[in-house]
């Protein structure tokens, strides 16, 4: 009790000193406005890019770098390294009010040492694992100056055609919003203003993931209670853990561009949720109202960004060219101008910018930080726990030690660059670890041959009989396919996402051989690869796995790491089957037997059924689920109910399981879907242990939005559902909701 006393005195002190210097803050920006005039508040808001604004290119961008010295440039992106950022700081220095600069960045999956793609890092269910990943890359890019990455993604995307389903979480709203948590952790840290740490980003506001046709930039159509129920939970969980900031996104909600919606950015964020952060455009997000046809021309486009609660201009010289005018015409009011700036400002002073802008750009702490060995081991360890085993018929895997010739074929299979997958800002190409290399670490003593087959994307089968020929002096395959590093990411939709090129064809000569054939697949986003679904002996999904994605495919390959990953998002069968979850909605003609479909919502060229389904992913060991029970069949009001099971590692080696809680929703006011994720635990067991493994389900649990939008449960009875993935239930039970 003693201990509970003192634990809260500490907790109430922080808060009440948390409090103190939030009101500290507070009077230094009232105090730095009354001295600001319009053109310096509107300077502010304005963020413009410099890649080049150092050196000898500087001269071409001598009207901006005036800017910089006048005080009408409040943030910058993609000036990094400690040298350069002190170099355009000390000139934002020269300014009347000596107001510092913002730096940013677009630092997704790491700084120098390239992470998994975000994607790739959703597939370890690891939140510990993916905030490590984001700390590690907010360290580096900190120590060279950066003080804001424009990170996570937390966009739910359901559609793989989209190519930035690469940057997100994927299809799930639950483990999307633990994601999206545990990256705003690792990339703030404690708190705002520790060198070791930037301001995160959350983006995209909102609901770009669910583009029309997967097709990059396009329009979003959706009821309100879909927006609520799937799309806005990974913002809103963003939110709640501090996110310094949030980005809207290109596309149009309903008629809206989400840079000037109103609803969006003053009603929901900063009404109803009270975010007390700024809000910055997308790149260019503002002017490219004008193209869709929303605003009349950059001056309306400035106009209806800011009223709508979009504070700060990326790239778009809407606010810079025309903000002014229109706060002295009165189109846009004086109290929104200083919203805006109060939110920015105190960001900068929550940094500690005021006391010393320099403080992030320190050459010894730059030199020390970038040279951290301890980094490369948490790729590796996040990079082992994102690989997810599709397949592994007659358990081919792990590769026996005894193995004498192992022949490495195919276009990644050498590859360094298409390892660390898109958005790298500053990684180490010559240092990442190819797939060959880290099988010929890893192998012993056993013979690696080595054949390219087809170049990247796999034009041409010109390589093919060689491929083949190496492959046949072999004991075993390992083949190495999949996209290339830019076929994932912004602006990389497309509509055939089967294997580029010739690479099935290439599958198909080595299968040939009759020696058997491990697949690696990097990519990221799902792939169609029906005939290596079949045929392949086993199939990893590596996606792009970074700087050491050889030793992580290595170690999974021998059995130096027993895969745990899994599927965070839902692999198709074809395009035709897109947007494809495992959370669908039933219809009052479901098929329930996949031989009788006349008359059913279903295809007459295709089962409805997915080629991998969303939590999908294997071991080399085996787990038996048994026991369930619920603490209470009913539950009513306030009350909990305890579901548990005895969880049990019944094969040959250690390993993790990530067992999941789905529930369905019998009979309600709005149709839920078949399944929801509502819980996930990961579990290691040595062989023959058992763990009891519990979930607590509250009302919250069984929660949703209603038509009219209300958060609540309804009485009624639940399907409670455990297993190893959402088509992989092992054991059920009915829980009764009494008001």
């Amino acid at each position: 009790m003693k201990t509970l006393k003192i634990a809260a005195a500490i907790s109430a002190a922080l808060a009440l000193s948390a409090h103190a210097q939030d009101a500290q803050i507070d009077r230094k920006v009232t105090e730095l406005m009354k001295q600001m005039t319009v053109t310096e508040k509107v300077g502010q808001l304005h963020q413009l890019s410099g890649r080049q604004f150092t050196g000898p290119t500087s001269s071409a961008y001598a009207d901006k770098l005036a800017d910089i010295r006048a005080g009408k440039v409040g943030s910058m992106l993609n000036v990094t390294g400690v040298a350069d950022t002190r170099e355009i700081q000390a000139l934002a220095l020269q300014s009347r009010l000596k107001i510092p600069l913002l730096f940013s960045l677009d630092v997704i999956h790491g700084y120098k040492t390239v992470f998994p793609v975000p994607l790739g890092e959703a597939a370890s269910w690891d939140m510990d694992a993916i905030e490590l990943s984001a700390h590690v890359a907010a360290k580096e890019a900190a120590a060279a100056g950066i003080h804001w990455t424009f990170a996570p993604m937390v966009d739910i995307a359901r559609d793989p055609r989209w190519g930035r389903v690469m940057e997100g979480a994927g299809e799930d709203t639950y483990l999307g919003s633990q994601i999206a948590t545990a990256r705003v952790h690792g990339f703030q840290g404690k708190k705002l203003g520790a060198t070791d740490s930037v301001m995160a980003t959350a983006k995209h506001f909102a609901a770009y993931g669910a583009a029309i046709a997967g097709r990059d930039y396009n329009a979003v159509d959706m009821s309100e209670q879909q927006l609520y129920e799937v799309y806005l939970p990974p913002f809103k969980a963003a939110a709640d853990a501090g996110a310094a900031t949030f980005m809207n996104s290109f596309n149009t909600l309903n008629g809206v561009p989400a840079t000037g919606n109103a609803f969006l950015q003053r009603d929901i964020l900063k009404g109803a949720w009270k975010y007390k952060g700024f809000v910055v455009s997308d790149w260019g997000s503002v002017r490219e109202m004008v193209p869709h046809g929303y605003a009349a021309d950059l001056s309306d486009a400035a106009v209806k960004a800011i009223n709508a609660g979009s504070d700060m201009d990326m790239e778009g010289y809407a606010y810079s060219q025309h903000l002014e005018a229109a706060v002295k015409a009165g189109k846009v009011k004086m109290p929104v101008l200083d919203e805006a700036v109060r939110r920015v400002l105190t960001k900068k002073f929550e940094l500690g910018l005021f006391d010393d802008p320099y403080r992030y750009s320190d050459a010894a702490r730059e030199k020390a930080v970038l040279g951290d060995a301890s980094h490369r081991a948490a790729a590796l360890d996040v990079a082992q726990k994102s690989i997810v085993l599709l397949k592994n018929e007659g358990k081919l895997l792990p590769l026996s030690r005894e193995t004498k010739r192992i022949a490495v074929i195919g276009p990644l299979a050498d590859s360094q660059r298409d390892l660390e997958g898109g958005w790298v800002v500053q990684g180490e190409r010559a240092k990442v670890v190819s797939i060959v290399d880290g099988i010929r670490s890893h192998a012993g003593k056993a013979e690696i041959s080595y054949a390219q087959a087809c170049a990247p994307g796999c034009a041409s089968s010109e390589g093919f009989a060689d491929a083949v020929a190496t492959a046949a002096r072999s004991d075993v395959i390992v083949l190495a396919v999949g996209e290339t590093w830019d076929m994932s990411g912004e602006a990389k939709s497309r509509t055939d996402i089967t294997l580029p090129g010739q690479q099935e064809a290439l599958f198909n000569a080595l299968k040939a051989t009759g020696k058997p054939i491990v697949v690696v697949m990097l990519a990221g986003r799902p792939l169609v690869f029906n005939t290596i679904a079949d045929k392949a002996d086993a199939i990893i999904y590596a996606w792009f796995p970074g700087s050491e994605g050889g030793n992580a495919v290595a170690n999974v390959l021998f059995g130096d790491y027993n895969p745990s990953g899994k599927l965070p998002i839902t692999f198709p069968r074809s395009v035709g089957q897109i947007p494809v979850s495992y959370a669908q909605y039933n219809t009052g003609r479901p098929v329930t037997d996949e031989k009788n479909v006349t008359y059913r919502s279903a295809y007459i060229d295709s089962v409805n059924t997915p080629r991998y389904a969303f939590g999908h992913g294997l071991s080399y060991t085996d787990f038996k689920y048994s026991g369930l029970a619920l603490s209470s069949a009913t539950m009513a009001g306030a009350q909990k109910v305890t579901l548990s099971f005895d969880l049990a590692n019944s094969g040959k080696v250690e390993g993790t399981e990530i067992v999941q809680l789905y529930l369905r929703d019998m009979v309600s006011s709005v149709v839920r879907p078949v399944k929801e994720l509502k819980g996930f635990q990961k579990v290691h067991l040595k062989p023959g242990q058992t763990q009891r493994v519990s979930f607590t389900i509250d009302r919250d649990t069984l929660s949703f939005f209603n038509r009219q939008l209300k958060w609540g449960a309804e009485a009624g009875e639940f399907k409670l559902m455990v297993g190893s993935a959402s088509d992989d239930i092992r054991l059920e039970s009915a829980l009764q909701l009494t008001q």
